[in-house]
């Protein structure tokens, strides 16, 4: 691989971190809902989603820093896809958090290699696991189908950050 080649790599993989740390800064807040709203048994769900997607976070921080760049702050709050009024929807939420975060985390599986891509596929698993979880449906590729349609292409570079949006 030649030096230029290299650093379009490099650069590739610097974006895919940045989208997926903004994904969890994302998470994070929408987390925050998510615990304020839903009941039962699912709090400690919940609570366990928050502190995974902090740590991700934290290490999406560092491996940012490792790669010379600035990391995405997070933003002081995130617009929600819908009103999340009680418990049924911040479960909602909390499956569509997980959706968007798994989708950001496919394009870093496909921007990285080595013990990055690892990661990156392990954040994208555990993400799905939740979604499904929350959801109570799967996919048979999470991030992957999902993604293409989200975004109207499959060009393997990052796309979109999973904030919430309306």
């Amino acid at each position: 691989m030649s030096g230029s080649d290299k650093d379009t790599a490099r650069a590739a993989e610097l974006r895919a971190l940045q989208a997926a740390l903004g994904a969890e800064h994302a998470a994070v807040y929408g987390y925050g809902v998510v615990g304020g709203k839903v009941q039962g048994g699912r709090r400690d769900e919940a609570r366990a989603a928050y502190d995974a997607h902090r740590a991700r976070r934290d290490a999406l921080v560092r491996a940012v820093r490792d790669l010379d760049g600035k990391p995405v702050a997070a933003a002081a709050g995130y617009a929600l896809p819908f009103p999340v009024q009680d418990s049924a929807a911040a479960v909602r939420l909390a499956a569509e958090l997980e959706e968007r975060v798994a989708g950001v985390y496919s394009d870093l599986v496909r921007a990285s290699a080595g013990d990055r891509r690892r990661t990156a596929a392990e954040a994208l698993r555990e993400a799905a696991v939740r979604a499904v979880r929350w959801s109570g449906e799967s996919v048979a590729f999470p991030g992957l189908a999902e993604r293409a349609a989200a975004t109207g292409t499959d060009t393997g570079t990052p796309s979109a950050s999973a904030a919430p949006h309306t």
